[in-house]
């Protein structure tokens, strides 16, 4: 592990309800120097699209709770793609995927999917979830050809672990997120199988990797 690859591995993010354009110019001002991707609120997006042209660009769907109307949900992915994203985080319908109604959960997903030409991640609120939900919603967000499956939104008590990043993992490529705030737990986290790691503290985890482990 090199700094340059752990940097790569980050989404660098902002997403609280206080969110302000200073602090999304300074998420983004920071992936560049560090070389991380960025994730941000939708409503930011058209407006910083080709500010930091160099920097991977997520946006989320359907957030924090997924609950959304499919078709709101469609929309709201072809909006934030026309406005510049490159990659989307969306949210699973829990409570759909808590009675069962598996059908309607694809769906969602594979809407979402269809209607845009970029990555899609499907969040699937593990702090929520059994291990039976977890692999469920994995395989079916897997069916729906979602690109990665993401542990949190960061707005459920608890985030990633070990343990469901390395369930996750048997299904598609992982994003980690969720209590993920310095290096250790971030190689924890990709040594469990992870691909992506979501934080706030993005900054933090490349210093510390720099300054305790390089």
């Amino acid at each position: 592990m090199d700094r340059e690859t752990l940097a790569a591995a980050i989404d660098h993010t902002v997403l609280g309800p206080e969110t302000t354009p200073e602090d999304v110019h300074r998420v983004l001002d920071e992936a560049a120097e560090y070389g991380m991707n960025a994730c941000i609120p939708p409503c930011y997006v058209a407006d910083v699209a080709d500010y930091r042209p160099d920097v991977t660009l997520a946006t989320v769907i359907g957030f924090p709770h997924g609950q959304h109307a499919t078709a709101a949900k469609r929309e709201e992915a072809v909006r934030a793609w026309e406005d510049g994203a490159d990659e989307l985080d969306m949210v699973v319908n829990v409570g759909r995927l808590k009675a069962d109604e598996h059908a309607s959960v694809r769906r969602d997903i594979e809407e979402v999917v269809a209607a845009v030409p970029i990555p899609v991640k499907v969040i699937i609120e593990t702090a929520l979830l059994t291990d039976d939900e977890k692999h469920t919603a994995c395989r079916l967000a897997k069916e729906a050809d979602a690109d990665y499956v993401k542990t949190s939104t960061g707005f459920a008590d608890g985030g990633a672990t070990v343990a469901d990043v390395e369930l996750m993992s048997e299904y598609l490529p992982v994003k980690a997120s969720g209590g993920v705030g310095d290096y250790e737990t971030a190689k924890a986290m990709l040594d469990a199988g992870a691909e992506r790691i979501g934080a706030s503290s993005g900054v933090t985890i490349v210093t510390d990797f720099v300054e305790n482990y390089e």
